[in-house]
């Protein structure tokens, strides 16, 4: 299928995916979906993510019939553990603890409902790997008294002040940030990705 001009929905209050869709040009509205699904722990993080993703989507969808609907989702992944928003301060520095020192991988999700596209819908996983400098626990207090770490999953943002943790990364620098940019624009406009 190839990507029609008529802007998309967004099912997703993230300013960050807002962002990523402005970059690329694509016109979009935003309709979060009112619930978010839990993460099957019994799935491969790829496709767990892409089903929570999908699930966003399905519920958009049914309030937008016959419109393109793109939902989205991104989990951090260490030791097995799957890393979504940290539920309190406590929580987000027991992420940070987590992450500090060492390499993880970010998971993000996309799934695509409407016109010319199966039934069920289409996406795609993408993944990245992050290194995290090692932190001082003051560090992560100085870090989660921000407020930044809230509303993101594994409790960092990479495109914020948690750019300052960050030592490396391996992969799409926007699959962190919360939406593949370039992989989301070549899956709209059927491009293959060599």
């Amino acid at each position: 299928m190839s990507f029609a001009p008529t802007p998309l929905i967004l099912a997703s209050a993230s300013p960050r995916r807002r962002e990523i869709l402005s970059l690329l040009g694509l016109p979009f509205e935003v309709a979060p979906a009112s619930s978010e699904p839990a993460v099957d722990p019994l799935l491969p993080l790829g496709e767990a993510v892409c089903a929570v993703a999908r699930g966003k989507a399905a519920e958009v969808t049914a309030r937008f019939s016959g419109r393109m609907v793109l939902g989205a989702d991104t989990v951090v992944s260490v030791d097995g553990l799957a890393l979504g928003k940290p539920r309190d301060e406590a929580d987000a520095r027991r992420m940070l603890r987590l992450l500090q020192g060492r390499t993880h991988t970010v998971f993000t999700g996309v799934w695509l409902f409407g016109p010319g596209y199966p039934a069920e819908g289409s996406g795609f996983a993408d993944g990245a790997k992050v290194t995290f400098f090692p932190l001082t626990p003051r560090e992560i207090d100085e870090y989660v008294a921000t407020g930044e770490p809230m509303d993101k999953a594994g409790a960092y943002g990479i495109q914020g002040a948690g750019l300052r943790n960050i030592r490396g990364i391996e992969g799409d620098f926007y699959t962190v940030m919360g939406l593949p940019g370039g992989r989301l624009w070549r899956f709209l406009h059927n491009h293959p990705e060599g």
